[in-house]
């Protein structure tokens, strides 16, 4: 009996194949899964990466609600035509406190993993209002009512401690701070010294819609505007030995 007839065995009876199947998904996942509790950290540190301000983690749980991600994804892969257009590939790092991350591959629209800093916050408002009115050929839909929601900040130190909860690292100042950054980012007139120590002092801080009142838009375009800041990879070296 030849190999391909042994085999033949196998297929014909479920069980076996169940069996199978079963043995070969384990030894399969332990090979992956065991070498990861053998190290310290499966993400390489990377300097610059900090937790998201009260105010863009704000605006990336808007990004979240409104599904953006559906369209965007927040990955360069490491290939020659993604990083000419969209710049340095991805590091694990710029999403470790990312809950959860927003990777994909689903593209209607381009990745935003280094949007920040790239536009105006004036060109984000005009495009979340109408896209069409700077893209032509867009087939985003219209997000201008965000300019007429108020946030409220009730719950920003419970929102902070969930983060924190799942390795996300909030101090405690940091959490009983929720507030008084959140209003400090939006006021290019506070005190922002406690906000640059708690986080870091190339953090955006302007009034980002140009309203009096703080709104959702606040929130999201400071959100678009730190993704793919916080690394400078002008300086960026990898560490060839993980």
């Amino acid at each position: 009996m030849s190999i391909l007839d042994k085999h033949g065995i196998i297929e014909k009876n479920a069980t076996l194949l169940l069996i199978g199947s079963f043995l070969v998904v384990t030894i399969g996942g332990i090979v992956e899964i065991a070498p990861l509790f053998y190290l310290e950290n499966t993400i390489e540190k990377v300097e610059g990466v900090r937790p998201y301000t009260p105010l863009e983690l704000t605006g990336r749980d808007i990004y979240v609600r409104e599904g953006c991600y559906v369209c965007h994804s927040q990955m360069i892969r490491p290939m020659r035509d993604e990083y000419e257009r969209y710049g340095h590939y991805s590091l694990a790092a710029e999403s470790m406190y990312d809950h959860p991350f927003q990777w994909g591959s689903k593209r209607t629209g381009p990745d935003l993993a280094r949007v920040g800093g790239r536009y105006s916050d004036a060109w984000h408002v005009d495009h979340l209002t109408n896209p069409q009115s700077v893209v032509p050929e867009s087939v985003m839909p219209k997000y201008g009512f965000l300019k007429n929601r108020l946030i409220d900040t009730a719950h920003l130190e419970e929102r902070l401690t969930t983060d924190a909860a799942v390795g996300v690292p909030y101090s405690s100042d940091m959490i009983e701070a929720a507030k008084a950054d959140f209003a400090a980012q939006l006021d290019p007139y506070a005190d922002t010294d406690g906000l640059f120590e708690r986080y870091d002092d190339r953090v955006n801080v302007r009034n980002f819609d140009g309203q009096p009142a703080v709104t959702e838009m606040d929130a999201l375009v400071a959100y678009l505007q730190v993704l793919g800041t916080m690394v400078d990879f002008s300086t960026f070296e990898r560490d060839a030995s993980r």
